[in-house]
């Protein structure tokens, strides 16, 4: 692929505080990332330029005014500078209202850059929620970000480790709130928004397996009828549009199949249903280290205008600084998203 045919990737930097500026700065001094994309770093130059200190990387910081100044040359990092970080006042591993609302910044800002079609696709390193809470924004998280300055109402999060693919009814609520979103128009919508992820990344007539709510998926209505009045119902609605869909299955060997690779891509009813199996998948942990070992999976925003792709992981303000923090994560999250934007 010539340099020049190479899709513009945004990344976010993420929390200042956090690890995401140095594993940007070790993912982007691979030269397989750089055959990929051509790479914009989205935020402050003065905080990438500290981090590679951190990931021990050998590269110029450019800061640009204008993704068309970038010049993405292999022994430097283009950061389209948004100048907003004190970086004398930044304490890493700390929670601030300075960090929250810079990260926030590069998140709206980068969107800005999408939507303009400036840069092909978005990626996005790790941002913590009480930062952002702190510097006055309301969001539980990216996706929901993405889909106000969007103006998206009908989306959802995949998450990916692996051939393992996993979409969600809901995300960031409650458990009890989780259960009434359960609802035929929303788990049609999104056995759609899989089916038509798994088109994009260029398989032809994805097999789409869908959960259960309750246990045993209900064993006939006798733990609840959200099955028999929601589940049932939306997949076979899919089924009439063409959709190849099986379900609803039994959560707890549901996910041991799609673990093994039975399906395509799947459907879970609730934030943790999808979260535990994938991070079991992706997360490695070295008990007798106490320490991760290998951090992978990625977060995929679907429904959105745009394409988003994210590290599946938190801001491990533990091991800011420190060069130890894994940027497996994010590359994976930058392969899906060149790979979503060659595909558009």
């Amino acid at each position: 692929m010539s340099v020049t045919t190479k899709p513009i990737l945004g990344i976010s930097m993420g929390d200042p505080a956090g690890v995401g500026p140095e594993i940007i700065c070790r993912a982007l001094a691979r030269p397989h990332v750089r055959e990929l994309c051509r790479a914009i770093v989205i935020g402050d130059a003065s905080v990438i330029r500290n981090a590679t200190k951190y990931a021990n990387v050998k590269a110029d910081v450019r800061p640009v005014a204008r993704v068309a100044d970038a010049k993405f040359e292999a022994n430097a990092i283009d950061v389209f500078d948004l100048k907003n970080v004190e970086i004398e006042k930044l304490k890493l591993g700390q929670v601030s209202s300075m960090a929250g609302h810079a990260a926030f910044e590069a998140v709206r800002v980068m969107i800005e850059l999408a939507r303009s079609k400036e840069i092909a696709a978005t990626v996005t390193a790790p941002i913590h929620k009480e930062a952002l809470v702190a510097a006055g924004h309301h969001f539980p998280g990216h996706t929901e970000i993405f889909a106000h300055f969007t103006g998206t109402s009908d989306f959802t999060m995949m998450l990916a480790a692996g051939d393992l693919r996993v979409v969600h009814v809901s995300t960031h609520v409650s458990l009890r709130q989780a259960c009434d979103a359960v609802t035929r128009p929303r788990v049609l919508k999104v056995i759609e928004l899989a089916h038509d992820a798994c088109k994009r990344l260029g398989i032809a007539n994805p097999l789409i397996g869908v959960a259960g709510l309750n246990p045993h998926a209900s064993d006939g209505g006798l733990f609840g009828s959200e099955e028999r009045d929601h589940i049932i119902p939306a997949i076979e609605d899919a089924r009439a549009r063409g959709m190849n869909v099986e379900g609803p299955q039994p959560p707890d060997t549901f996910f041991a199949k799609a673990v093994s690779g039975a399906y395509d891509i799947v459907v879970a009813m609730y934030h943790d249903q999808c979260h535990i199996p994938t991070k079991i998948k992706g997360f490695h942990y070295d008990a007798a280290a106490k320490k991760w070992t290998d951090v992978r999976g990625i977060n995929v925003s679907l429904g959105l205008p745009i394409i988003r792709t994210s590290v599946d992981h938190g801001t491990a303000f533990d091991q800011a600084g420190k060069g130890t923090a894994s940027d497996a994560s994010l590359i994976d999250a930058i392969e899906y998203a060149a790979k979503l934007a060659t595909s558009r």
